[in-house]
This record gives structure tokens, C-alpha cells and sequence, in this order.
């Protein structure tokens, strides 16, 4: 770990009746909390957020992007507000998607009614990807990909969907942009392809920042980390600096720790404990733990479709560390749970 990070703990259920300054509101949400646990290298503290400028110029950078709104995103007709947690549904057009099975691949208008199924269930946005992402897919030659995605972007976009496009191909990103969609989800960060920043850039349009070990080579590279919250964390905050650098608005940044993406079991266990860390880098967070094998191999390897009970525990989880965004297969059951989330913070704010 290259240098000092703080994470929010000891939440709260509300900030009424207790002294001025000892708590702290996370990104501008519905949480509060009243301490950092203070990452030093190999040393840690807990010190009261009233504190944390005793330990010099970043603990106080950090805690400024900790506590600061997320501004929201305008997007057409579509906004997105970060102070409460959002689905995103996740839409796979390919032959060889792991969880749905190619269910909708070549055939646009299913993909489109399922699409308009999730948003009639509460999802925010369409998370639309034409190339599996699952450990040993082939590479999708970026003509195809395109040809999969941008004939449901224009649909969905039509009907009033607001559209991401996961992929890490610079030629479909401006496919699934001119076709309606508002957001690139990129699983590489802007580094598998050298023209992706640019055109993220030139566009204007939101981008999400995803982790992983060795993006030129795929999602599911690497050899393992010393201090994997740190480093995913350093990894990132150079992403975010290098998209700043590259012309794109650091208002419209979204970052994705990678759950599942080169990392073990116990990596993908210690990113989820930490997750409020994230905020640190004052972006709002994806979370995308949807049916992901860690439920699998958590709970006597069962299989991709039946792990909605560890998806729901895992998005309940994010949305207590203040993951503004949790990307889900099972949109009518995550935004249930959700709701029932919100009406307990509600009730919790007032005694």
C-alpha cells in the first residue's frame, strides 16, 4: 500500500441528539458515522471523525471526498441520484452469458422487453453487455459486439431507458453512445483500449471504473496481492487521476472494486468488509456481486441460479457501506429488499 487511507466505521443509526461534530454523514446518503479506521501502511487506528486532521493533509483530502454529496448525474430526460442506493439490471446479448445462457442472444426485441421488465421493477439502468466477461471467454471482435448491443441500446433508449454499455471497446462504446446510451461500463478502466479514454472523454458521458489485476491481458489476470483493499484502492484513485487527466469530468467518474475479477475467495471477502473505504476516492461505488461465484463456493457450490439468497445478503451489505450503485441480475427482488432497507434507515432517523 503506497499511502495512508481511512475507512468509516462505528455507524450510526442517527445523527439527532448527538454532539455537534462527532458524526459524519457518508457521500451525502442516508448513513452516519462517528470513526475512521486509519490505514497506515501495516498499522491501523480507529480515531474519531472529529480527529482525523491530526494525521495531516491526505487523511483530511480523504475525509472531504468521504463526506462530500455525490452530485448527481443529468442524463437526457433521466437523472441519477447517489444519496440512496440504485439498481442497475444487468443484460447480456451473448451466446455464452453465465447466468441467463444466451437467452437473448440475436434477438433484439427479447432482449428489449426483458429490458423494459426491469425497469418496470425498479431498476435505474440497463447495464448492456454484448461479450462475456466470465473466466475463459473468447475475445468478441468488436464489429460483432456492436452489432449485439446497438440495435437493443436504440430500443431501450427509445422506450425511455436509461442505458450503460459494459465493454471495454473504444469502436463499441461510440456503436452503443450514437444508438442512445448515456454510460460506458468499462471492465479494464479505460486501459484495454488505447482510444476508450478519448472517447469517453470526447462524449461526456459518465464512466464507470472497474479493477482488475492486468486489464491488457483480461478481467481475470494477476498473481495475487500483499494488501488487496489497499492496493485495489491505490489502483483505482490512479485510474480516477488518469481518466481526470485524459478530459473526463471527475463529477461523472463511478468506481467498481471488481468483485470476482482476478481475486481469491478471501480477496473478494476483504473488499466487501472494507467497501466504505471506496468512498475515499469520492466517487460514488458499483457493487456487482450478483450470483457471483463466492456464493457459490460459500454456500455448498451452489449453482449460478440458485444464489439469489447470497445476492440479496451481498447487495444488503453494499447498500450498509454506502454503495450508491448495486448491479444485479434479480432487479424485483434486490429493489424489495431495498425498500425494506430505506424503511428502516427512515424509521431509524427519527427514533
Amino acid at each position: 500500500m503506497s499511502s495512508l487511507q481511512i475507512r468509516p466505521i462505528h455507524f450510526v443509526d442517527t445523527p439527532v441528539g448527538l454532539p455537534e461534530g462527532s458524526v459524519a454523514r457518508l457521500a451525502g446518503g442516508m448513513l452516519w458515522f462517528g470513526a475512521y479506521e486509519v490505514r497506515d501502511g501495516a498499522a491501523r487506528y480507529v480515531a474519531p471523525v472529529s480527529d482525523i486532521a491530526a494525521f495531516g493533509a491526505r487523511a483530511q483530502l480523504l475525509h472531504e471526498r468521504i463526506t462530500m454529496p455525490r452530485p448527481a448525474l443529468t442524463l437526457g430526460e433521466r437523472v441519477l441520484r447517489f444519496d440512496q442506493p440504485l439498481v442497475a439490471g444487468i443484460l447480456n446479448v451473448t451466446p455464452d452469458s453465465f447466468s441467463d445462457g444466451g437467452a437473448y442472444a440475436d434477438d433484439p426485441a427479447g432482449a428489449t422487453a426483458a429490458g423494459i421488465d426491469m425497469l418496470a421493477a425498479g431498476a435505474a439502468l440497463i447495464d448492456l453487455g454484448g461479450e462475456s466477461t466470465r473466466p475463459g471467454a473468447p475475445l468478441v471482435w468488436e464489429g460483432d459486439e456492436a452489432k449485439r448491443v446497438a440495435p437493443v441500446a436504440q430500443r431501450l433508449a427509445a422506450a425511455g431507458a436509461l442505458v450503460s454499455i459494459d465493454t471495454r471497446k473504444a469502436a463499441v462504446m461510440e456503436a452503443a453512445l450514437a444508438a442512445g446510451a448515456r454510460i460506458v461500463n468499462d471492465v479494464s478502466a479505460l486501459l484495454w483500449d488505447e482510444r476508450s479514454a478519448d472517447v469517453v472523454a470526447r462524449a461526456g458521458c459518465p464512466v464507470i471504473l472497474m479493477h482488475s489485476p492486468d486489464p491488457k491481458a483480461g478481467p481475470h489476470g494477476g498473481s495475487g496481492y500483499a494488501d488487496v483493499v489497499g492496493e485495489v484502492f491505490d489502483w483505482l484513485e490512479a485510474r480516477v487521476e488518469a481518466a481526470v487527466g485524459a478530459g473526463v469530468d471527475r463529477g461523472r467518474i463511478i468506481v467498481d472494486p471488481g468483485i470476482g475479477f482476478g481475486k481469491s475467495l478471501a480477496d473478494n471477502l476483504a473488499l466487501i468488509n472494507h467497501l466504505a473505504l471506496f468512498h475515499g476516492l469520492g466517487c460514488p461505488i458499483m457493487l456487482g456481486v450478483s450470483r457471483k461465484r463466492m456464493i457459490g463456493a460459500l454456500s455448498g457450490e451452489a449453482p449460478v441460479d440458485e444464489r439469489l439468497g447470497g445476492s440479496i445478503a451481498l447487495a444488503i451489505k453494499g447498500a450498509d457501506a454506502g454503495a450508491q450503485i448495486l448491479r444485479v441480475h434479480d432487479v424485483a427482488e434486490t429493489v424489495q429488499a431495498l425498500r425494506v432497507w430505506r424503511g428502516l434507515r427512515d424509521r431509524a432517523l427519527v427514533g
